[in-house]
């Protein structure tokens, strides 16, 4: 599949004044001591047309520095991008109409405009014809189930209605990429599944890729289907999102739910360890390296009177966490 998006050896560093304790407040003032610190570090990726991509790190980790050189807000030091054909770089203004953008703490909407206006102005800003912005509105409503609100201003919006109506503002000249920066922020348990489902049908529907930065786990889940992780500005895992945790550990898990209750809890051979232990469920992780699953399970059943087990690999939440943990001790 054809690559939309390709990042080769991509570097930005920043450099900005300090001040020196040594040195009075008029040398500070005019020949500062100089800082210069590298936000990004030689990152390497490409992403392919269709995929739902999440990219993620820690706090600080470049992210928002390398989606900014993406979009083309932002130069590099070093390196080339290719995004949709285009280099950033050169070809901002081309770029912008191709590509679209969700911020989930900052609006891009007008706050006093009602939703269909704020819509009209995106559309006339893409250089859409006043026919084409009236399908595509219509389009829209539907698609994302705007109705109900369509003639409300911004400003009067719950959450969950202005992170849709926001969504068919980036959607409005029909995007090839899509970049999401925390797009379920705040939002309650329903309306973040509901941008999840949407987001999803767009992308089975028309194509479209979906670039997603987000803290959260269920975010990454339920959108992506491929994670690329990195710190320090430097790439640290590359992977299919159902594969990450078998990536990192020879680690099983086992849920197991008792016939009545738990009421001893003896000690287990090596391989074997009590992650929780309850009256009714008790969980222990499996080092698949020392035990197979089906030796656990009669080591398990030989100790407690159970009526369900439940196995599964290492969840992605912990995954992740384990990855920053590794990044930050350098390991």
């Amino acid at each position: 599949m054809k690559n939309c998006i390709a990042v080769a050896n991509l570097t930005k560093r920043f450099d900005f004044p300090i001040r020196n304790e040594n040195s009075g407040w008029l040398k500070n003032f005019l020949f500062p001591d100089r800082k210069q610190i590298t936000a990004v570090n030689n990152l390497t990726f490409s992403i392919s047309q269709g995929e739902r991509i999440a990219f993620i790190g820690p706090n600080g980790a470049g992210k928002s520095t390398t989606i900014k050189m993406l979009t083309g807000i932002l130069h590099p030091t070093s390196g080339e991008i290719n995004v949709l054909g285009l280099s950033p770089l050169k070809n901002r203004a081309r770029l912008a109409a191709r590509i679209g953008t969700i911020f989930g703490q900052r609006s891009q909407l007008l706050p006093n405009l009602p939703v269909t206006d704020s819509l009209e102005l995106f559309g006339v800003m893409y250089g859409l014809s006043a026919q084409t912005i009236r399908n595509r509105i219509i389009e829209l409503t539907e698609q994302l189930e705007l109705e109900n609100f369509r003639t409300q201003s911004v400003r009067k919006l719950s959450l969950g209605q202005r992170m849709r109506a926001e969504l068919a503002a980036s959607l409005m000249h029909k995007p090839e990429i899509i970049f999401l920066d925390e797009p379920t922020i705040g939002l309650d348990l329903i309306a973040k599944k509901n941008i999840r489902d949407l987001l999803l049908k767009l992308n089975r529907e028309s194509g479209i890729t979906i670039f997603l930065t987000s803290h959260d786990v269920e975010d990454i889940e339920s959108l992506c289907e491929r994670i690329i992780i990195i710190d320090n500005g430097c790439l640290l895992i590359d992977s299919p999102t159902n594969r990450l945790g078998a990536s990192l550990s020879q680690e099983k898990f086992m849920d197991i739910s008792a016939k009545t209750r738990f009421t001893t809890f003896p000690a287990l051979p090596r391989g074997l360890v009590y992650m929780a232990k309850g009256a009714t469920q008790i969980t222990v992780s499996v080092d698949s390296s020392l035990l197979d699953i089906k030796e656990a399970i009669m080591i398990i059943a030989g100790q407690f009177d159970i009526n369900d087990i439940n196995i599964y690999g290492m969840k992605l939440e912990v995954a992740i966490r384990r990855i920053y943990g590794r990044s930050a001790t350098g390991n």
